[in-house]
């Protein structure tokens, strides 16, 4: 009789032999990495992440305005452009409508003499032949019909053939200059539509921001304005130090003290008295409008736009300005920022769509943005493109 064997106790498991215990165990980790890999191949994204952070907001808006800016400018081109052709446009018509009258005159003469012909049984009405010819000039150049018109005739085929050129050429010169001008009116057209889709994007984006997201743009915008004074008051105390050492100079050399003053504003010692005194009006004149709008496309007197403002600051000192920064960044001579002097006009980025007029110490007067009133501002709040004098 075979010995009695004694059974092994179960596992604490319930699993009997090492093969179920293996695969238990695989199950168990092939569980626990499918697991672990789910949220890997299909990740969610945080709401931080989603949303963009507020100087990523601060930082779009901006551009909504610059481009705004730009568009402004080209809105501006276009009306300046399309003010200009309308005039010459009507100008044209006009003097088309007193050689058309004229030429009226001139033919009236010649049927007379055509009348006259015929009447007097002339084998050819010449004069009438002469009326009716596709290039009058030509049959007015054959030596036949010349010999036989009197003084007085020739003087009236002359007057209508000058009058009919004339006349054709300015009507072709008036054709064309409405086209011109319907081409420039579809421009204003688009810029306007321009300017108002970028403004109404940032709208948008401001319109949708939380009270929180508001107070930290404000902080954003604080802190770009302390930077900017920072700047500021470095390149007023830039100016003044050179000021100083340029009277130091002056004075050396016994020449007698220099005009510039301690007061940072960049003044160059005997600079232009009439150039300074016409700076001085722009600058009374700029002051003046502190507190006005900004209005796209505005150039006075109850708003403005940046360029707008400029050209009527200088213009209340005697100085024409053209309309947009485009041409009033040639309107002048280009000198260094840290050569700036009150009245020169500060320009800004890359494409020019920004003007602001130099006050000293850093300083402008200018008409910022939508939505924003003229004031004074650090030139460093922007990136400078230029400094020019006008004049």
């Amino acid at each position: 009789m075979a010995p009695h064997r004694k059974s092994r106790p179960p596992s604490p498991l319930g699993i009997r032999t090492p093969a179920l215990a293996t695969a238990a165990l695989t199950s168990v980790a092939l569980l626990s990495q499918t697991a672990d890999a789910s949220p890997a191949a299909e990740p969610r994204p945080s709401t931080e992440e989603a949303q963009p952070s507020a100087e990523e907001v601060q930082k779009k808006i901006d551009d909504l305005y610059q481009q705004a800016g730009t568009a402004t400018e080209k809105y501006n081109a276009a009306k300046e452009k399309t003010t200009k052709q309308r005039k010459r446009v009507a100008t044209l018509l006009d003097d088309v409508a007193q050689r058309t009258e004229k030429l009226n005159t001139a033919r009236e003469a010649l049927g007379t003499f055509a009348a006259a012909q015929y009447r007097t049984g002339a084998s050819a009405p010449d004069t009438a032949s002469l009326l009716l010819a596709d290039n009058p000039q030509d049959y007015f150049d054959q030596t036949q019909l010349m010999n036989r018109l009197t003084a007085r005739q020739k003087q009236a085929v002359d007057e209508y053939v000058t009058q009919r050129t004339t006349t054709s050429k300015k009507r072709q010169a008036a054709s064309e200059g409405l086209e011109t001008l319907t081409t420039t009116q579809s421009t204003l057209k688009t810029s306007k539509a321009d300017v108002q889709r970028k403004l109404a994007q940032a709208r948008e984006l401001l319109s949708k921001l939380t009270a929180e997201e508001k107070a930290r743009l404000a902080a954003i915008e604080r802190k770009k304005q302390e930077e900017a004074r920072r700047k500021a008051d470095e390149l007023a105390r830039r100016q003044a130090a050179d000021a100083e050492r340029r009277r130091q100079e002056a004075a050396t050399q016994g020449t007698g003290a220099a005009t510039g003053t301690d007061t940072g504003t960049g003044s160059v010692p005997g600079s232009d008295s009439a150039s300074s005194t016409k700076a001085a009006k722009a600058l009374a004149f700029a002051r003046a409008q502190i507190g006005k709008p900004y209005v796209w496309g505005a150039s006075g007197p109850g708003s403005y736009d940046c360029s707008g403002l400029t050209q009527a600051a200088w213009k209340a000192a005697g100085v024409t300005l053209p309309r947009t920064t485009w041409d009033q960044v040639e309107a002048g001579t280009t000198v260094s920022v840290d050569n700036a002097q009150p009245g020169d006009l500060v320009f800004f980025y890359d494409d020019i769509s920004h003007v602001g007029i130099y006050i000293g110490d850093g300083m402008m007067i200018h008409a910022p943005k939508p939505g924003a009133y003229v004031r004074e501002e650090s030139i460093y709040y922007m990136p400078i493109h230029s400094v020019v004098r006008p004049g």
